[in-house]
């Protein structure tokens, strides 16, 4: 059987890298995604909240507070 000889190498560290990156980033967006999926009114202001002041602790939390809020209810028809 003839041996193959190829240019790509195995790279377990970068795909490594991918991994982490990619579920820091979800972690980090989270509070937009909480927003968005239950149909909050201000989904759109965390996710400036969260995208502008998310790299702080306080920032990430404020928007995930504003997140999970209950909906109030401002008048019956």
């Amino acid at each position: 059987m003839p041996t193959v000889i190829t240019d790509r190498k195995s790279r377990p560290v970068s795909s490594l890298v991918a991994i982490v990156v990619a579920v820091v980033t979800a972690g980090y967006m989270l509070p937009w995604a909480i927003a968005a999926v239950r149909g909050n009114r201000n989904t759109w202001s965390v996710f400036w909240v969260n995208l502008l002041l998310g790299w702080t602790v306080v920032g990430w939390v404020v928007a995930l507070v504003m997140s999970i809020r209950e909906h109030r209810v401002l008048g019956v028809r």
